[in-house]
């Protein structure tokens, strides 16, 4: 009864919050032959611009943080969904380490610097593509607190963005990054599979926990609410079969990130937090396959990351998805990128 109280009360918590924001989900899926596949849903109540990025190695960046901005060259190449581009939300990396970034509102960067250097949220993502292999190396380094993160306004609008991030790697090691009162919280264990939204994932761990004792095949809670779709997408990629044929896999994996988004259209007043998923994105890590799929558009496609140039002086290359995501593309889709200029971070430079 403690447990289900606890559960209950942690529930009408997340259920009361009434702060415009996005939700999304982020599963790994363990299978068999070392096959781990990331799965992310983009939740936001209007059109963010997105579009996929081929970015290669050796390319200078600055943290877009102001003076002593951190700064560092591009190890390890990527493909990367922007936000507005103006930002790096989701990638996958040559080593096979992917980064997710999610909304928490409950994010409270430092107030004060310091000495360290700033790096701008909009690079937080490509921070770690850029940089690490796996993710027990990012965890080693993030625990030095190499700089110090600055947030910023969202464009267009006058709040700014609280996010946390999700690492996973084709070891199938997991972390979560969050800033909670303005310290740097990290969890990291193989088995943070599951990653949504508010209440901060310690909480939502606690939540979870209740319903891992009910069990998924009696009850599963059915609404859109972050700790509802964390306990949904938790009992769903360990249940479903660890298939040694990948095509098998990446068809459950799709199904499970399908199940927890949030219809397109749909309008929920009381609870303006839930938005309408707007694309997936599936990141294959053993055989550097990098998915997504638009909710507006019939099909699904992929970059091989094995195809690739990601050459330090290579070219940038773009693939434009157009208004919401509405241009259709299908099957490999690396052909049709076109060269491009490198997107501008958000950030006030150095």
């Amino acid at each position: 009864m403690k447990a289900f109280a606890y559960a209950v009360l942690l529930a009408m918590a997340v259920g009361g919050a009434v702060a415009p924001a996005s939700a999304c989900t982020r599963v790994v899926y363990l299978g068999e032959n070392q096959d781990v596949i990331t799965a992310r849903s983009m939740d936001w109540q209007s059109d963010i611009a997105t579009n996929l990025w081929v970015l290669p190695r050796g390319i200078a960046r600055t943290g877009q943080a102001g003076r002593d901005s951190i700064h560092w060259k591009a190890r390890y190449g990527s493909v990367v969904a922007s936000g507005f581009d103006i930002s790096t939300t989701d990638g996958l990396n040559e080593a096979g380490l992917s980064a997710n970034l999610l909304w928490l509102v409950e994010s409270e960067y430092p107030a004060q610097r310091g000495r360290k250097p700033g790096l701008a949220i909009s690079l937080w993502a490509q921070y770690m593509l850029d940089n690490f292999a796996t993710v027990a190396e990012a965890v080693a380094a993030l625990e030095r607190e190499p700089y110090a993160l600055v947030t910023d306004d969202l464009p267009g609008e006058s709040r700014q963005a609280t996010l946390h991030l999700a690492l996973s790697d084709a070891s199938g090691d997991s972390a979560i990054v969050e800033y909670i009162g303005g310290k740097q919280v990290i969890h990291h264990d193989r088995a943070y599979q599951v990653m949504t939204n508010s209440p901060v994932f310690n909480q939502q761990l606690a939540l979870n926990t209740y319903w891992q004792q009910i069990g998924g095949t009696v009850m599963l809670p059915g609404t859109n609410r972050s700790a509802d779709r964390f306990a949904r997408a938790s009992f769903y990629i360990n249940a479903i079969p660890k298939s040694e044929d990948p095509v098998v896999a990446l068809a459950s994996v799709f199904s499970v990130i399908r199940n927890v988004s949030v219809p397109y259209g749909i309008t929920t007043p009381d609870q303006p937090n839930i938005s309408s998923t707007r694309w997936r994105t599936v990141a294959d890590h053993k055989r550097r396959l990098y998915f997504f799929e638009s909710a507006l558009t019939p099909n699904t496609f992929w970059v091989d990351l094995n195809k690739v140039d990601f050459a330090v002086g290579a070219q940038v290359f773009k693939l434009d998805l157009g208004r919401d995501q509405r241009n259709v593309f299908a099957g490999d889709a690396l052909g049709q990128f076109q060269p491009s200029a490198p997107f501008a971070f958000l950030g006030t430079g150095d």
